[in-house]
């Protein structure tokens, strides 16, 4: 009896689950297919073509698919792609190429343009974080820097909690935020166990572990996945070397670092007076292993460098991947942990915004909403809030690849942001906030990693996020000024 019960239990589970996915497909692909039959006369776009009318169709089903997620946000990418392929490139369906009038039309894409969205510098740039990350983690490169780096903050509770956040934030950097937040909590297990299991300093360690992957992200290009799409943004005037975005995002990472660590720290105070912290290994010494030590400090310090050798950031992340599968220190084992579907994303997000901006559809949405009537301070309040709100909801790459095309456009459009920086400060400000979201445990990876060890709730964890995140717009602001007053912007 007890096992007809539970068959029949998870049947009507599995039954009711797959009603959902089916209504929320239903909904993705109804939206955009109703959209797409309204005639353009009827939807309130300046001088809309019938490209742009396909675009958009494929722009709201993007949207719908990345916060609904009836299928993988990865899948939704390579779809949008597709789509974007057979309906609007010179190469689609022979029946979609022409109407027999141009201007109403509109200009098809090259589709070599949107195929080599899945080998741009950006994926590149992606790509040589991923081998280096891969390398440390095999040859325990990270371990033992963890190991080093913390021992100078001794056996007090509070300074070794600074000590976790300030190394989580640093491999964040040039690691995914995802296999830094895996790395860190396998390193705070022991020191846990040192805390009393009524000890509220336990859900302050536990949390910190992924506000400082989320915010140290935040310091480099390849940090996290919303400053990469914002990189396909800033080229040509507007353009920042790997360097030069370091010089404002460790500073920034870095304050805001500290303010999460204190107000962890007040709402949940150690009990403890010292815990003992040991990590144990030691430095390999293989040939392999010194290869790796060398190319990870090498491709850093090139990065840093990039204005005295000239070569893009895109272009040394080349370096570890050559060496490393030349010397045979990344495998073909090695390369399927690679997180493909993080590439995947990103260049579906690319290929999104190369279809906005080469159909002009961006430009006219944009011509299309009074904004100039707006006050320019409103307009960046605005799109930096609604770029944490939509991040602390769906996945933060997903609202960057929705929002940064917008956003670029907007801000080359609109003369009156020119006083307050124009496109690029706008375009670093909607990036900087895509991950500034750490409320829910569904906003990151490393906010879900942390909740599933089942020492926090989503109650502590929206509380500190909340204010986390706040506290970042505030200093997001305080930055945007800075930037502008020294001339960077």
């Amino acid at each position: 009896m007890g096992l007809e019960y539970l068959i029949q239990s998870m049947k009507t589970k599995f039954e009711s689950f797959n009603e959902k996915i089916m209504n929320k497909l239903f909904f993705a692909f109804a939206v955009p297919i109703v959209l797409a039959a309204i005639p353009r006369e009827l939807i309130p776009i300046v001088n809309m073509t019938v490209i742009e009318h396909r675009m958009l169709a494929i722009f709201v089903m993007a949207v719908l698919f990345w916060v609904l997620e009836p299928i993988p946000i990865f899948a939704t990418s390579v779809m949008v792609v597709a789509l974007q392929l057979v309906t609007i490139s010179n190469r689609g369906m022979i029946w979609l190429r022409d109407n027999g009038n141009e201007s109403e039309f509109g200009e098809l894409l090259d589709y070599k343009d949107l195929l080599q969205t899945f080998a741009s510098p950006i994926i590149m740039l992606f790509l040589g974080g991923f081998f280096l990350a891969i390398a440390a983690t095999k040859y325990r490169l990270d371990v033992n820097l963890a190991r080093v780096f913390l021992r100078p903050f001794g056996s007090n509770p509070q300074r070794v909690m600074l000590g976790l956040m300030l190394i989580t934030a640093v491999f964040s950097m040039f690691m995914s935020n995802t296999a830094t937040t895996a790395l860190m909590l396998a390193v705070l297990a022991p020191v846990l166990k040192l805390f009393r299991p009524d000890d509220p300093g336990r859900i302050a360690f536990v949390l910190c572990i992924p506000f400082a992957a989320n915010i140290g992200g935040i310091g480099t290009p390849i940090g996290t996945p919303p400053n990469a799409v914002a990189m396909k943004y800033l080229t040509g005037e507007i353009s920042i070397g790997f360097g030069e975005w370091m010089v404002f995002g460790v500073p920034f990472s870095l304050l805001l670092l500290f303010f999460a660590w204190r107000l962890l720290l007040w709402f949940s105070p150690p009990q403890e007076d010292k815990i003992g912290l040991l990590i144990q290994g030691s430095f390999l010494k293989s040939r392999q292993a010194i290869i790796v030590y060398f190319i990870f400090g090498s491709t850093i310090l090139l990065w840093l460098t990039e204005h005295i050798h000239g070569m893009s950031s895109h272009v040394v992340a080349m370096l570890p991947v050559t060496v490393f599968v030349a010397t045979r220190i990344v495998t073909s084992k090695d390369l399927k942990k690679i997180s493909w579907d993080v590439l995947w994303l990103i260049s579906g997000g690319i290929a999104l915004g190369l279809g906005l901006e080469k159909t002009g559809l961006s430009k006219h949405m944009i011509e299309s909403v009074p904004l100039d009537r707006f006050p320019p301070i409103l307009i960046i309040l605005i799109a930096t809030f609604l770029a944490i709100m939509m991040s602390t909801f769906i996945s933060n790459t997903a609202t960057a690849n929705l929002l940064l095309p917008l956003v670029a456009a907007l801000g080359s459009s609109l003369s009156s942001l020119e006083a307050l920086g124009g496109d690029k400060l706008l375009i670093l400000l909607v990036a900087f906030s895509c991950s500034l979201a750490m409320g829910l445990p569904i906003s990151t990876p490393p906010n879900a990693m942390a909740y599933a060890t089942d020492m926090i709730g989503t109650k502590e964890l929206l509380k500190s996020g909340c204010i986390v995140g706040g506290i970042g717009l505030l200093l997001l602001y305080l930055m945007a000024y800075i930037l502008r007053q020294i001339g960077f912007v």
